[in-house]
């Protein structure tokens, strides 16, 4: 059988491969769907020719930590708390989801992560109300054609009434269910995960067995860490337990002391950080300093589409001037000015490639134009006027790139986007859809809530004792 191939010539290769290192003018040849070669010529070949001249090669972002299902939902959290985010889309809009609507928003919010060059994605999955819910979100994830971690939530969106589970042992069952039809090996652009019911919000016994049967199924675990504000978070007493490690992906962690910061760093767990979420929603300031001082890599999530876009490049952005004005603030404030950029662009890449690639456990497949590896890869330029001149590629693929500027993107070898246009998906028809379908949920909703967000006025305080309780093994 020939070999499939794909040459992209005479681009400024980024392979954040420290053996490789940047190529200013060099090819990349991808066969059968891997990288065969990254160097600065490869001769007259059959293959089929990507002309990236003046264009930035790079490895395909990775978002750590995605809601894909809220794609609907685009804003509506605009002006809105984390508590109200909690009562108003967890609690409220959740629950007026069809299977449907899940699919929906999967398959759109997955295509809009490629069309930004974000080829692979941790979709932590927690609107999973009925077994159809579930399937719906797998296959959405499948028919867009990305690379993903399915993270299997828990969560019940309506704790009170429980629509179709009774009880968490039915959960359980049907993660069992979802991962023997649809995860029969690891080998595939879908890889199963677990999103974990946040600590303290149930049991211990309820978060301990959730993280059994993710171990069971060798699934990486995401988690929602210490983001609210004076109520415990459970790292000690799932450090007691034994139930941390290396395979948990832990998100926000704003809240966490140094002692909790270290019993994660000991157990080799990895974290996630959503910048736009956690400025705009009051949980504080984004952990780059913490991860530094306890020797963890960082990797960025865009977290809500019911808040932010679907552009990780955004996310990095802001996560890079962040950090840079948190590492200069006490230099400012005795009066004086720094000296040099405490993390240059090239290193702000790394948390939404190498990094990111680590923390998914997929560190040997992407992440990085390395030969042996997958061909997940973006082709950055075009006629946009911020691509134009390319004097520095990482502050420009950074600071200058919008979703338009990305011209070409490969997930496993195969094209999904091409000289600018999505391939193999009709995304107008696709929007007309999400408008219908977020309509209708919103009517659905507001027939049972009159008004959004339902936040009660005691907004978190009502779960202060219960936390107490629930994390009493």
């Amino acid at each position: 059988m020939a070999s499939q191939r794909t040459l992209i010539r005479g681009g400024y290769v980024l392979s954040m491969d420290p053996s490789i290192g940047e190529i200013p003018h060099g090819d990349v040849l991808v066969e059968d769907g891997l990288i065969a070669a990254v160097q600065p010529t490869i001769g007259d070949i059959d293959a089929e020719i990507i002309d990236a001249t003046g264009h930035i090669v790079a490895p395909g972002l990775i978002d750590s930590h995605r809601h894909t299902w809220q794609t609907q939902m685009r804003a509506l959290c605009t002006d809105w708390t984390l508590a109200d985010y909690f009562y108003g889309i967890r609690l409220a809009v959740s629950p007026a989801y069809s299977a449907a609507d899940v699919h929906l928003g999967n398959l759109l919010g997955a295509a809009e992560a490629l069309e930004s060059g974000v080829t692979t994605i941790l979709d932590f999955s927690h609107c999973n109300n009925t077994p159809e819910h579930s399937d719906g979100a797998v296959t959405g994830l499948r028919d867009a054609g990305i690379r993903a971690v399915f993270g299997y939530g828990f969560f019940d969106s309506s704790p009170q009434a429980p629509a179709h589970f009774t009880d968490h042992r039915a959960r359980l069952a049907d993660f069992r269910r979802i991962a023997g039809s649809w995860f029969p090996s690891s080998s595939g652009l879908l890889t199963l995960g677990v999103s974990l019911t946040e600590q303290a919000t149930v049991p211990l016994s309820v978060t301990a067995a959730e993280v059994h049967a993710a171990r069971e199924h060798q699934a990486l675990q995401v988690t929602h860490t210490g983001c609210v504000w004076g109520l415990p978070n459970g790292i000690r007493e799932m450090d007691a337990a034994g139930l941390l490690g290396p395979d948990m992906v832990h998100v926000h962690c704003n809240t966490l002391d140094d002692e909790e910061w270290a019993m994660i760093a000991r157990s080799g767990g990895k974290v996630s950080i959503s910048v736009e979420t956690e400025l705009n929603m009051g949980m504080g300031r984004p952990v780059f300093e913490a991860c530094e001082r306890h020797g963890l890599a960082p990797t960025l999530s865009c977290d809500i589409i019911s808040l932010n876009s679907g552009d990780l490049l955004s996310q990095i952005r802001q996560g890079l001037g962040f950090k840079r004005w948190a590492d200069t603030e006490a230099t400012n404030l005795a009066g004086d000015n720094p000296m040099k950029v405490t993390t240059t662009a090239l290193e702000a890449l790394r948390w939404s490639t190498v990094n990111a690639a680590e923390a998914l456990g997929l560190g040997d497949r992407i992440g990085s134009l390395t030969p042996g590896k997958q061909a997940d890869l973006i082709v950055v330029g075009g006629p946009g006027t911020t691509q134009h001149p390319h004097i520095d590629p990482a502050g420009a693929l950074i600071f200058q790139t919008s979703p338009s500027d990305v011209r070409t993107v490969l997930v496993a070898g195969q094209t999904v986007k091409k000289d600018g246009v999505m391939t193999g998906v009709d995304l107008p028809a696709l929007l007309e859809r999400a408008d219908t379908s977020a309509e209708q949920i919103l009517t659905r909703v507001r027939s049972v809530v009159p008004a959004l967000p339902p936040t009660p006025d005691t907004g978190f305080g009502m779960f202060a004792e219960l936390a107490k309780t629930n994390l009493v093994s």
